[in-house]
């Protein structure tokens, strides 16, 4: 399973976080987030990480051309559209960007919300379901109704989102079976200021414990950079 741990503004925890066993980190490219990092601050927070692990940033409502610009100048390995960006949108991205995993967020309210699901399905990798909120994009730390997803069998992997902790996530993957989980405001002291002891728990629930899935040699890597 994928586990993507969102809205990483330091360098230091990024290394942390990424020894303790995630697969992914998400970096918010959106400006009125309070988890916002420039281009910089992600080429800081990436530059010790190995080559195959997945760097996304998180994009709602931005020009394809910052996208680009963002993911050359970053070094990202996937763009995660969080805002009300059109299959056509996706598709823009995709021809601009083949070699760049595309996931589509989609905040769900309501079982029908799922619908839009098949009209994207051509054009991105990964999708990733979230909690509804009426002015918040992400980060909320409201959680989805499961039980919609149940019977939820895409034809694209999908991460979980909303809400999960360390305390929920037991509950929360007996009820629904997603490729993988993106946590942000339920391993965080403050926004973008992340809870080491709390992503160590995440991985101590799901059965991992500080197990790496790295190389030794990158393993090595990261205890130097600390």
């Amino acid at each position: 399973m994928r586990v993507k741990i969102c809205g990483i503004t330091q360098p230091q925890q990024s290394i942390a976080i990424a020894s303790l066993g995630a697969t992914a980190l998400g970096f918010i490219c959106v400006p009125s987030s309070p988890r916002y990092v420039n281009k910089a601050q992600i080429r800081a927070a990436i530059a010790p990480l190995p080559d195959n692990f997945d760097k996304i940033g998180v994009f709602a409502n931005a020009s394809i051309l910052e996208i680009i610009q963002t993911v050359v100048d970053s070094g990202l390995t996937g763009v995660q559209l969080h805002g009300d960006e059109s299959p056509e949108f996706c598709y823009k991205v995709r021809q601009f960007l083949p070699k760049i995993e595309i996931i589509r967020a989609l905040r769900i309210r309501s079982r029908d919300d799922l619908d839009q699901v098949t009209s994207y399905t051509d054009y991105i990798d990964t999708l990733l379901l979230d909690a509804y909120h009426p002015q918040q994009l992400g980060g909320t730390g409201k959680t989805l109704d499961w039980s919609l997803l149940q019977q939820f069998h895409p034809q694209r992997p999908w991460f979980l989102a909303g809400g999960l902790t360390p305390d929920n996530i037991t509950a929360a993957l007996s009820q629904v079976k997603p490729n993988g989980i993106d946590l942000s405001s339920g391993v965080e002291l403050a926004p973008g200021n992340k809870d080491l002891d709390k992503v160590a728990q995440l991985f101590e629930k799901l059965g991992t414990g500080f197990r790496l899935r790295s190389t030794k040699r990158d393993w090595e890597l990261w205890i130097t950079a600390l």
